[in-house]
């Protein structure tokens, strides 16, 4: 990568993926930020991938674009109309809008994660479940396209975790009007407390909880579960806790819908907890000036860390180092059925 010129064709064994442009600056510099370009995403993304890859095998895709850069438009899309390299998988989904199968991306392998850099993709975003069986999944199905009950009755209606969104509305007052909140060291601090609180309720429970950085301004709380429910049953679960949180603690948390009615408190958003909702994946970078990455934390890590500690410059570097902390994601399934059941 650091001795090809403007273009570059590397072969893997799944095929070959060519990147052109390799100096386009997707990420400007800013007055305190350096520059990144698409030699720089394409760089941390070989280094990071064997660490990013386990977190989406088999997840369905929602496509975050920003081709021209992130000061350029930024596009959502859940399907891809042209053709697609042989090594890039997919999936058929039944559409319950469109009453039709419908066609997702999959991330299996290092030219995929590539490929969707080159086309935009400065973000990736997963779903919370996937297209594969297993023993942990039950009598879950794996027809995901014939019909809505054959969707629902599949093991993609079934996540392997619970999300907690933890989203600061306490505004840095230099967001353009209608803006959403920027990164700001109180709102991040009350970010923090409130997954303390989280982490303390799920630990009474006697479930273990994982947390990342958005890479923003917030933080996502996992609690990793066998796939024994459905999206709807993590949802309930999830509204709860955030329910008894507000109730205990109602000038520092708002479930509200109303963006305008959350201001000055941390949102916390069980509706995260759906099919065809994402969350940005570990170690993928964000859409946003000095490419800062979703990043997975132990506990003990949070109280010192902030979302600037970790960007394309030092992420690659501390993973060498330490390793990717949720290695172990599939050996920690909780049966949340049992907790819920008083079991």
């Amino acid at each position: 990568m650091e001795a090809a010129g403007r273009s570059v064709t590397l072969e893997f064994d799944e095929g070959a993926v060519t990147i052109t442009n390799l100096d386009k600056v997707l990420w400007p510099a800013t007055t305190a930020l350096p520059a990144y370009s698409r030699r720089d995403h394409m760089r941390y993304l070989l280094r990071v991938a064997r660490y990013m890859l386990p977190h989406l095998e088999n997840r369905p895709l929602t496509l975050i674009r920003q081709p021209e850069g992130v000061t350029g438009k930024r596009f959502v899309q859940f399907h891809w109309e042209q053709s697609l390299p042989d090594y890039v998988k997919t999936v058929d989904i039944y559409s319950e809008r469109n009453r039709v199968p419908e066609e997702y991306l999959i991330c299996n392998n290092v030219p995929t994660l590539l490929w969707l850099a080159h086309v935009g993709c400065l973000e990736l975003h997963p779903w919370h479940s996937r297209a594969a069986g297993g023993t942990d999944a039950g009598d879950a199905g794996t027809d995901y396209a014939s019909s809505l009950a054959s969707l629902e009755a599949s093991a993609l209606n079934r996540p392997d975790y619970i999300v907690l969104d933890i989203d600061p509305y306490i505004y840095s007052g230099t967001e353009p009007a209608g803006g959403q909140p920027e990164f700001n060291v109180a709102a991040f601090e009350k970010g923090r407390q409130v997954a303390f609180r989280v982490k303390e309720l799920l630990d009474a429970m006697g479930l273990t909880s994982l947390v990342k950085t958005s890479g923003k301004t917030g933080l996502h709380v996992l609690v990793p579960i066998e796939r024994t429910l459905s999206y709807a049953t993590a949802r309930a679960f999830a509204d709860t806790l955030g329910r008894h949180l507000m109730r205990t603690h109602p000038d520092m948390i708002t479930m509200d819908q109303k963006v305008g009615k959350r201001t000055g408190r941390i949102f916390f958003d069980a509706n995260m907890n759906a099919r065809v909702k994402t969350l940005v994946a570990p170690y993928s970078t964000r859409g946003i000036d000095g490419a800062p990455v979703a990043m997975p934390l132990r506990w003990s890590d949070l109280a010192k860390s902030t979302p600037l500690d970790f960007t394309m410059s030092t992420v690659a570097d501390i993973l060498a180092k330490r390793g990717d902390l949720w290695h172990d994601f599939f050996d920690e399934k909780q049966d949340l059925e049992s907790v819920l059941a008083g079991g």
